[in-house]
């Protein structure tokens, strides 16, 4: 491993607490691989631990192959989410603060709730019983890398893009017989202020959110082998639309296509 994993862990840390851009890592180690920016957000995941925050599930980025040339990734990554960024909202209205955010955008995504730890090699039927229910959220994604311009190990040194992860009411799968067929039809829409602004479908996230997740589990396995989907955990699949920068006063809506998604209501604190 070329790349100094500690510095450049420290460096992002300090971006994060500081809400300010930062050097692209790449650009501080030329060399630098996936495998080493993965020990990056592994170094980065020890230092909030020890400060006392909490992993509470996963975020998987760049799963929506429609806005991959946009970005320049071509693949899908990961990192955690964590108790100091998740809400789970009570009901589908929420203020949300860009305090501690940079370049923040936002993503209309499909959210999974586990009841049990999912095993890599799973399909889909088998991973439908590790879970607990399936909801529509809001991931706010930021990046400390001006302009949004970055590789993909970038943004897996910069914490997977994660800024933010509100959830919205929880549906038990339960009561959901159909989950990976209807989660990839279902269709969203996304609006400012009353103005739609862009619209997706499920299957653009690798064939639907529960085809990701299958796909997503098998690269953890290979290439994050100590990170686990732990029962009680969340994980957000990838959005369906284009991430779109909200800005102090704006109201932005979300409507799935699905009426068993309910849609979420987000007036952005001034």
């Amino acid at each position: 491993m070329t790349a100094d994993v500690a510095a450049l862990a420290d460096a992002v840390l300090a971006a994060h607490d500081g809400a300010r851009p930062m050097p692209l890592p790449s650009v501080q180690c030329p060399d630098l691989t996936l495998h080493d920016a993965y020990a990056v957000a592994d170094a980065l995941r020890r230092r909030r631990s020890a400060r006392g925050e909490r992993v509470v599930g996963w975020k998987i980025g760049f799963t929506n192959r429609t806005i991959w040339d946009r970005y320049g990734v071509h693949a899908p990554i990961w990192g955690p989410v964590w108790d100091t960024t998740l809400t789970l909202l009570d009901g589908t209205a929420a203020t949300l603060s860009l305090a501690g955010l940079v370049q923040p955008r936002l993503e209309p995504e499909i959210v999974f709730g586990f009841a049990r730890s999912p095993e890599p090699g799973m399909d889909e039927a088998a991973l439908v019983g590790c879970l607990e229910w399936v909801a529509h959220g809001v991931e706010v994604v930021h990046t400390h890398c001006e302009g949004w311009r970055f590789t993909a190990a970038d943004t897996v040194a910069d914490g997977a893009l994660h800024g933010r992860l509100l959830v919205g009411p929880r549906v038990p799968v339960v009561a959901w017989p159909r989950l990976g067929e209807d989660l990839a039809a279902t269709t969203m829409t996304l609006a400012c202020d009353g103005r739609v602004v862009d619209r997706g479908v499920g299957a653009n996230v690798l064939g639907g959110p529960l085809a990701a997740l299958r796909l997503w589990l098998a690269a953890m396995a290979r290439d994050t082998p100590g990170w686990r989907v732990e029962p009680g955990h969340v994980v957000t699949t990838g959005t369906l639309t284009d991430a779109w920068p909200p800005a102090p006063g704006q109201r932005w809506t979300t409507q799935p296509g699905d009426a068993r998604l309910a849609g979420l209501d987000l007036a952005i604190a001034p």
